[in-house]
């Protein structure tokens, strides 16, 4: 069984621009954090950044193969599946792992998870997921839970959010459906810290005081 990776990049984002090229405080651009994580993980053969542009050719660690794609789906209507439909039909696999630079927190232990729950067949898809235990409202009424009997938050069903951490899919069903999760998918629980996904600027500065909070943790522990 053959398992690629992607990681989609373009470099005009909306909302954050040139986002996968910013810098924590060590230097290093956003982009370099999901790559050395994903050249970690066991099973996956071949790992892409699939971009338009040749400019982060530089930020690529070894073993991680830059792939040009149309600067057609560079837009900002482009959607996921648009961008899954030419890098499947550039190279093929049995199962594809999407992930993303703006998700520099996930681990490379969640995404081995997910890739072996797939391959291992009862599954057609994984994804990592955050659980949710709070009081929800929904069209100006709770959702979740009796004003008049407030149970725990512990106590609470929880829900699930996706995050943007990764995705494993098999080549059927992404053929077939062009689905990224399917009718039967694996939900790899990660903490809230992997599921940490930038998008806004007050997401990058929350995400830079993580990293250099636990860059000194590990520095204390030494």
């Amino acid at each position: 069984m053959k398992v690629v990776g992607i990681v989609p990049i373009k470099l005009n984002n909306e909302r954050l621009p040139n986002k996968n090229l910013l810098s924590f405080t060590n230097g290093k651009p956003l982009i370099t954090y999901i790559l050395n994580t994903l050249i970690k993980v066991q099973n996956l053969d071949e790992c892409y950044v699939f971009c338009s542009n040749e400019a982060v050719i530089p930020y690529l660690p070894n073993g991680v193969i830059f792939l040009k794609r149309e600067s057609t789906l560079d837009t900002f209507t482009t959607t996921s599946n648009e961008i899954l439909s030419s890098f499947t039909s550039k190279v093929d696999a049995d199962i594809y792992v999407l992930a993303h630079a703006t998700s520099p927190f996930i681990s490379a232990e969640s995404i081995q998870k997910g890739i072996d729950m797939v391959l291992a067949g009862e599954y057609d898809s994984a994804l990592a997921v955050t659980p949710i235990q709070t009081f929800i409202w929904e069209n100006n009424l709770p959702a979740n839970y009796d004003p008049q009997n407030i149970p725990r938050t512990q106590d609470l069903q929880p829900i699930f959010t996706e995050t943007s951490g990764f995705y494993a899919f098999t080549k059927t069903l992404f053929a077939n459906e062009k689905r990224r999760v399917g009718h039967n998918p694996y939900l790899v629980e990660v903490s809230k810290i992997e599921a940490i996904d930038i998008d806004e600027p007050e997401d990058f500065i929350i995400a830079d005081a993580i990293y250099n909070h636990l860059q000194h943790n590990k520095e204390v522990k030494r």
